[in-house]
């Protein structure tokens, strides 16, 4: 999911934009970095705050994008933090 993520170009007008207070492209680095570091190993309480953060952001941001093609582009992304939190979640038991 984080290859299909990476190969898709960012959304076009959405550099140095804020929607509910999040800067995109901060969300998209933030997101993607949990999610590569989830594949790595077990995160750290840091990387799981961070993720944490991440959720909450995706959770106020989604519903307010308007653009077809940016709101396909950061759902894939909340789906591949949703799974990170998943998968460390798991590596806990």
């Amino acid at each position: 999911m984080t290859a299909e993520h990476m190969a898709m170009p960012f959304p076009p007008g959405f550099r140095g934009v804020d929607i509910e207070d999040q800067d995109m492209v901060m969300l998209d680095a933030d997101a993607y970095g949990c999610a590569a570091s989830a594949l790595k190993g077990p995160l750290a309480a840091r990387q799981r705050a961070a993720l944490t953060r991440v959720l909450a952001a995706f959770d106020r941001v989604l519903p307010a994008i308007d653009d077809a093609y940016a709101s396909r582009y950061y759902t894939q992304l909340h789906q591949a933090a949703v799974l990170a939190a998943e998968v460390d979640e798991l590596r806990e038991r």
